[in-house]
C-alpha cells in the first residue's frame, strides 16, 4: 500500500511537471508569435504599405446605455453614414473611451449625456482608423458654456489642449456651432482633439503602428507644403484653409483635418495631394472605410 501511494504521487508530480512545462511553453511561443508580429507589422507600415494589419478585434463589443446610444445614433452624423458592423466597432470604441476619461464642467456648467457623448464620439471618429484609438495623452476633458479664461496664458478662448495636464478645454457653446455649421471648415471639437492626437503621436516613446501612421503622412504633407513654394502659395490664395492655419506645424494640422472631416470632395478636387496625404494619415476613406 506504501508502494502505492509513492507510485501515486509521482505519476501525479509527473503530471503536473508536464502539464507546467506545456503551459510554459505555450506562452513562449505566444510572446515570440506576438514580437514576430509587431515586427513583421512595423516592417511592412515603415517600408511597404502604412496600414496596419487590422484595426478591429475584440472578445466582446461594449454597448452604451440606451439615453447615449440614442444620442449617438440621432445626432452624430458620422456614426449614422458607417455600415451596420462598423457602428457596432464605433459604439464599443466610445463606451470604452467613455470609461477611460473624465468629464468636468466649469463656471457652473452641468455635464449631461449629451456633451459626454458627442466629445467621446469626436475623439473616435477621429481615430476610427487606428487600432491604437486611446489617445495617452489625453484623460480628461473641461467643459465651460462660452468662452474662458485661459490659466495658461490668461487670454480668452473657445478651446485649447493642455498636455500637462493632459485635458482638452472646450466652450460648448463653440463645440455645438463646429456641428450646427458642418460646410465652414471650422470645428472646435476636432480641431482640439487633434492637437492631443498630434501630441501624443510625435512623442518619441510613442512606436505604436498609429503613430508610425501618422508621423509618416504628416512628414509628407509637411514636406509637400515646406518644399513646394508654389504649391503652398495656391494653398495659401485658395482660402480654403483659414488664415489661422499657417501659425504653425500643429495648427496647420488640425485646420487640415478639420476641412477633411468637413469638406472632403472639396479638398480632393482642388489639392488632391494633400487629401491623399490626409486620407492615409488617418486610415480612413469615405468613398470606402
Amino acid at each position: 500500500m506504501k508502494y502505492f501511494y509513492i507510485l501515486n504521487d509521482t505519476i501525479t508530480n509527473s503530471f503536473f511537471m508536464l502539464v507546467l512545462t506545456a503551459l510554459l511553453s505555450l506562452i513562449v511561443l505566444v510572446i515570440v508569435f506576438y514580437q514576430l508580429f509587431a515586427f513583421s507589422e512595423f516592417l511592412w507600415v515603415k517600408f511597404i504599405s502604412p496600414k496596419p494589419f487590422y484595426r478591429h478585434l475584440y472578445f466582446r463589443k461594449q454597448k452604451l446605455p440606451r439615453d447615449q446610444a440614442y444620442i449617438l445614433n440621432t445626432q452624430f452624423s458620422f456614426y449614422q453614414n458607417l455600415k451596420p458592423k462598423q457602428k457596432l466597432y464605433f459604439e464599443h470604441r466610445v463606451s470604452k473611451f467613455i470609461k477611460q476619461h473624465n468629464f468636468k464642467g466649469r463656471s457652473g456648467f452641468y455635464i449631461n449625456d449629451q456633451q459626454i457623448v458627442l466629445i467621446a464620439s469626436t475623439a473616435i471618429m477621429l481615430t476610427f482608423g487606428y487600432r491604437n484609438y486611446m489617445i495617452k495623452s489625453l484623460e480628461r476633458f473641461i467643459i465651460y458654456p462660452d468662452v474662458f479664461k485661459s490659466k495658461t496664458n490668461k487670454a480668452y478662448h473657445k478651446g485649447e489642449f493642455n498636455p500637462a495636464y493632459k485635458a482638452v478645454v472646450f466652450s460648448w457653446k463653440d463645440f455645438l456651432e463646429g456641428y450646427n455649421i458642418d460646410n465652414d471648415n471650422f470645428n472646435l471639437g476636432i480641431h482640439e482633439i487633434v492637437h492631443a492626437i498630434h501630441f501624443d503621436f510625435l512623442k518619441p516613446d510613442n512606436d505604436s503602428i498609429s503613430a508610425i501612421i501618422f508621423e509618416h503622412h504628416y512628414k509628407k504633407i509637411k514636406k509637400l507644403i515646406q518644399t513646394n513654394t508654389t504649391y503652398r502659395q495656391n494653398l495659401v490664395a485658395s482660402k480654403y484653409l483659414r488664415n489661422y492655419a499657417f501659425t504653425n506645424n500643429f495648427e496647420f494640422i488640425a485646420v487640415l483635418i478639420e476641412s477633411f472631416f468637413e469638406t472632403p470632395q472639396e479638398l480632393k478636387n482642388q489639392f488632391p495631394e494633400v487629401y491623399s496625404h490626409v486620407k492615409k494619415m488617418l486610415n480612413f476613406d469615405f468613398n470606402g472605410y
